[in-house]
């Protein structure tokens, strides 16, 4: 028995630094985590794409912008009161979409789907309605600029995008 246990260890001992040596089987799982991270990011561009071309107008965005821009003291004045309004209501379905994946959390550990439905469901509307903040924001903010200011902003997403294809 004895003598068995020190076979095994050994065996164990000169198997370990040949396995160590075979990467194949990792590198074909980082190979694959890499190729469905791309297609990931890709599907994720996809979708979100056209928001994200809209977030471009979003007010925080062209207030850090408002040299480079051009913008009036009135057109300042007004971005900022669509941006504090939007902060508030963001901030309000942000803390209710985190609160409810804490809740998607504490339920994903038991066997109970309908209250991680009810959490899962609840967090989606939440963060569904902070993007929609911010997307309203944007729009109004949008109507602010100028014809100039608005292509000076389109040019900026499009060379944004342009950049994250390549």
């Amino acid at each position: 028995m004895k003598s068995l246990r020190l076979i095994t260890i050994g065996l164990c001992c000169l198997a370990a630094p040949l396995a160590a040596q075979d990467t194949t089987h990792a590198r074909h799982e980082r190979m694959g985590a890499k190729n469905e991270h791309a297609m990931m990011n890709e599907e994720m561009h996809e979708m979100m794409g056209p928001m994200m071309r809209a977030m471009a107008f979003t007010p925080d965005h062209l207030l850090s912008r408002k040299d480079t821009l051009g913008l009036t003291p009135q057109q300042v004045s007004r971005l900022t009161a669509i941006r504090d309004a939007a902060k508030s209501a963001h901030d309000a379905a942000a803390a209710d979409a985190k609160a409810h994946m804490a809740g998607v959390g504490q339920a994903s550990g038991g066997t109970d789907t309908m209250a991680l439905k009810m959490h899962f469901d609840a967090a989606h509307a939440a963060m569904g309605k902070a993007h929609w903040v911010m997307l309203a924001a944007a729009a109004r903010a949008r109507a602010v600029l100028t014809d100039a200011q608005r292509a000076k902003v389109e040019a900026w997403a499009s060379a944004g995008e342009h950049r994250q294809q390549h």
